[in-house]
């Protein structure tokens, strides 16, 4: 618990008004989108750079753990406090700085939802790609913190692609200013991307300069229906064999299908084993001739059902089925065990099968979906977590899941970060002394370790919910 001192001098910074006491306020602030629970001591909302370092400066002092947190969608209870201390929400720095045409660039604070930045740099037909599937609760902050990606990833990348230059505040309260508003920038070492990514365990960051890119002409979107879901698989190998790069290449299985529809009741094929529904973009001309090369390679593969979105409304709602993946699989069962490791792209059919088959060892429910065309996938196992047999099995399944994704050249995490409920398999992936490394770099920028303990490596995480 905060000592009655600190408490009255975080009140001094932020005033009253920002500051949550009571536990039903604080209960708000105990969980993200996984299903860790941790109440923290306190919540603090700073509004500007000069409160969030002098809170940080005294929390330092005090060695009072600080938890940043934007919207609290995250998969991996990266933003759950589960040491306690103040959870230093974001949200009310939410204003876009500046938005630069002529240098394909914005300046933006850290609460700003991805959403509603990619619709106001549109207004100057500009394009901020990056687009996780909660785009439009989660914030940039966060999605700099977790390296987030999404559909579009196979084609222009991930967060860390268009982060130019970040302000973060050191744990000690220090101003850190990290690269700039050039998209060449050698000038030192690379602590722009080293930050992106960590989670919140190195700084906070409180202003992010963005890169934009020129609006694509045009954009078509094509759904794929095929019996097989090795078929889908395969055809994604096709597309990319052809040199084709779509700006989303989606996977879907056929119980994540039912699900979707029963929610939508938009039509979706129920008698597919998989649907692929993929994106292109760019000049009219490039488009019109890949929709028919991707059209080629469904047919050669073994699509028995192809449809290609006639206007904007249509794709519109291929794209709803999409985002509704994950809220729609709670009809089957109350508990979602999400995640999502990522391998070679040549290795996805081998991929789908082995995950397949770990259902199937251990008698759980799988929905399956993912971002195919960078190998991202979306492995769901579906269960009660009341079911302390279910939950055991969801364990081994895990960890069955991790030695496949790394025995294929993949890795733990795609998009989701590790957080505390993949610390304990990072020994799976990375070797005693490059995780040794981390952890000195971790020590030598937060030496106190108040910045989001218990995240990351396993020693000082708080282990599996289900263990």
């Amino acid at each position: 618990m905060l000592s009655k001192g600190v408490l009255q001098q975080i009140v001094n910074i932020v005033g009253k008004q920002s500051v949550m006491t009571e536990v039903e306020e604080r209960l708000t602030y105990a969980y993200d989108a996984s299903f860790h629970r941790h109440i923290p001591d306190l919540v603090v909302f700073p509004t500007d750079e000069e409160q969030v370092a002098s809170l940080l400066t005294l929390a330092n002092e005090a060695e009072v753990p600080i938890i940043p947190r934007g919207a609290g969608t995250g998969l991996t209870a990266g933003s759950v406090p589960v040491k306690g201390g103040i959870v230093l929400s974001l949200t009310h720095m939410n204003r876009i700085i500046e938005i630069n045409p002529e240098n394909l660039s914005a300046i933006v604070q850290p609460g700003v939802i991805t959403g509603f930045l990619q619709k106001k740099v549109e207004h100057h037909h500009l394009y901020y790609p990056p687009d996780p599937q909660s785009f439009k609760i989660s914030t940039i902050g966060g999605n700099i913190a977790e390296n987030a990606g999404g559909p579009r990833c196979f084609k222009y990348g991930v967060t860390r692609d268009y982060v130019l230059g970040l302000r973060v505040i050191s744990p000690a309260g220090k101003i850190w200013t990290f690269g700039g508003q050039t998209i060449k920038n050698v000038t030192g070492y690379d602590m722009t991307r080293l930050i992106v990514g960590s989670e919140g365990t190195l700084g906070i960051i409180t202003q992010a300069t963005l890169r934009l890119i020129p609006q694509p002409e045009a954009k078509k979107t094509i759904m794929a229906v095929f019996s097989h879901i090795e078929q889908a698989a395969e055809t994604v190998s096709g597309i990319i064999s052809a040199r084709i790069v779509p700006a989303a290449l989606e996977f879907l299985d056929d119980v994540s299908l039912r699900c979707i529809e029963e929610t939508l009741r938009i039509g979706l094929p129920l008698d597919a084993a998989a649907i692929l529904l993929m994106e292109v973009d760019g000049f009219i001309e490039t488009v019109e001739r890949e929709i028919q090369m991707i059209q080629a390679v469904c047919i050669q593969c073994g699509a028995n059902r192809i449809t290609v979105a006639h206007n904007e409304e249509e794709s519109e709602q291929l794209w709803a089925a999409r985002r509704a993946f994950a809220p729609a699989l709670l009809k089957l069962n109350p508990t979602r065990v999400s995640e999502d490791a990522t391998v070679p792209r040549n290795k996805l059919v081998e991929f789908v099968k082995g995950i397949k088959e770990i259902a199937q060892k251990y008698s759980l429910k799988l929905a399956l979906a993912g971002h195919a065309g960078d190998g991202n996938m979306h492995p769901n196992f579906l269960v009660n977590s009341r079911d302390l047999d279910e939950m055991e099995r969801v364990e081994k399944a895990v960890e069955d899941l991790f030695n496949l994704t790394i025995s294929l050249g993949g890795t733990l995490s795609g998009e989701h970060g590790i957080g505390i409920t993949k610390a304990p398999y990072l020994g799976h992936e990375l070797n005693k002394d490059t995780i040794g490394a981390m952890q000195a770099i971790k020590h030598a920028m937060d030496p106190k370790g108040i910045l989001n303990p218990g995240k990351i490596f396993a020693g000082d995480s708080v282990g599996l919910p289900f263990s």
